[in-house]
């Protein structure tokens, strides 16, 4: 299979070979969350798990085509080979949907594909998201033998009536009791996933959540503001949530509290303990490479020989994503994910979009590194923003202002390509 070819047959010099992650996408969830607008799927009527009284088996509820969905991803990952380029992976995500509901059998067959067909980096990092339901926690030992090493549990609150308005299938102490079960399984790198902004919610209740979440000692926390985006049950009938100046005081005693507490902000919805930063998120907002696989998993390459930079999707639902290729499959062929080349003029934003999000910024420079364009593409614009006070200085590193860290939009708009 031949890689995609360059527009202009140009080899650009200044471009290198970033580091290289894999994204696993499992689409499916025991219900959709009115919030949701990821690509999620509830599985059929005959896949049915009691949530509360599940067996502890570790196995895959009925009705998940488990088998057959582990052989199509490994269909999916030897497609996209050639892009690879003698890289190994620093890092595995398997995201969803709810990955959990997949048996420790079929994640630890999916690392074991990965590492046989592009290698481990000795210190990779291999998280899996988890729903905090007895369900999940029943497995979570067998995920551990498996391979993964970081355990990403979505909490979103602790409040009874919260987790009602949001749809969740767990409750409360379900969550704390997920936590410990985490750790009793032999992980000693847990993320939980809170939300602020919710309905009816003030300072003290968002502030009770994270108090709670801190008093389990996880490793991080990544804490987002509820937002209301389109094709959601909330967008159809959008709940009450706090006003602005609400939400801006909810955050800053948040990141006071949890700055208090040890964990620092690295990225936008991100807080961590020193070392304790997420490494896959870390390579995303680096605008380094991801491969993607799964339905509607999206990945990222660089092939410096072409001077591109390329970006690739599958097909979302998970019947299409299943019958994709089949009559390729004897022949021992696979067809490439879509793919779309981001032209040099774009390059500048896409880097941007993902480099500010970081607290800290990213060393001037990786943007000649990974984006093949001299430095001098940024200077114009970004003087004077630096006027402005909104970014620091390009001199080591490409980072905005604390005051400008709140206005990265805007920063953004000032790149957009030109029509």
């Amino acid at each position: 299979m031949s890689e995609p070819q360059s527009e202009s047959g140009a080899v650009d010099s200044l471009m290198e070979l970033p580091p290289l992650s894999l994204y696993v996408h499992i689409p499916w969830c025991v219900r959709k969350c009115p919030y949701c607008d990821f690509n999620s799927h509830e599985f059929a009527a005959g896949g049915h798990v009691d949530i509360h009284h599940a067996s502890s088996a570790p196995a895959a509820p009925s009705g998940l085509p488990e088998r057959e969905y582990v052989a199509q991803l490994q269909r999916d990952l030897e497609s996209q080979l050639p892009w690879v380029q003698g890289r190994r992976l620093g890092s595995i995500f398997f995201g969803g949907g709810t990955p959990s509901l997949f048996s420790p059998r079929a994640i630890g067959a999916i690392l074991e594909m990965a590492e046989r067909l592009v290698g481990f980096e000795p210190a990779i990092e291999i998280t899996l998201e988890a729903n905090p339901g007895t369900f999940e926690q029943a497995k979570f030992a067998g995920y551990r033998t498996a391979g993964v090493n970081r355990l990403s549990i979505g909490v979103q609150s602790f409040d009874p009536l919260q987790l009602q308005n949001l749809g969740r299938i767990h409750t409360g102490p379900e969550a704390e009791t997920a936590a410990s079960q985490a750790r009793a399984a032999g992980f000693d790198n847990i993320n939980i996933d809170l939300m602020h902004g919710l309905p009816g919610q003030g300072e003290i209740d968002a502030l009770g959540d994270l108090r709670r979440a801190v008093d389990l000692g996880v490793q991080h926390i990544s804490w987002y503001q509820l937002t209301i985006e389109p094709n959601t049950a909330f967008y159809s009938a959008p709940p009450v949530t706090p006003g602005s100046e609400a939400i801006a005081a909810i955050q800053r005693a948040g990141r006071a509290y949890l700055a208090a507490q040890g964990y620092g902000r690295y990225e936008v919805s991100a807080y961590s303990p020193p070392g304790r930063e997420s490494r896959h998120n870390l390579n995303y907002w680096s605008f380094a490479d991801y491969i993607g696989i799964g339905a509607g998993a999206h990945g990222k390459f660089t092939v410096p020989a072409e001077g591109q930079i390329l970006r690739t999707r599958r097909t979302r639902t998970p019947r299409d994503y299943l019958s994709l290729g089949q009559r390729d499959v004897d022949q021992g062929t696979f067809p490439l994910p879509k793919c779309d080349r981001v032209a040099p003029s774009e390059r500048p934003l896409e880097f941007l979009m993902n480099a500010l999000r970081l607290e800290a910024g990213v060393p001037a420079a990786s943007f000649p590194a990974y984006t093949g364009l001299p430095l001098a593409a940024l200077e114009r614009e970004w003087a004077r923003l630096e006027t402005m006070e909104l970014v620091q200085p390009l001199g080591e590193r490409i980072a905005t202002t604390d005051f400008g860290y709140d206005y990265v939009d805007e920063i953004l708009q000032r790149f957009l390509p030109a029509d």
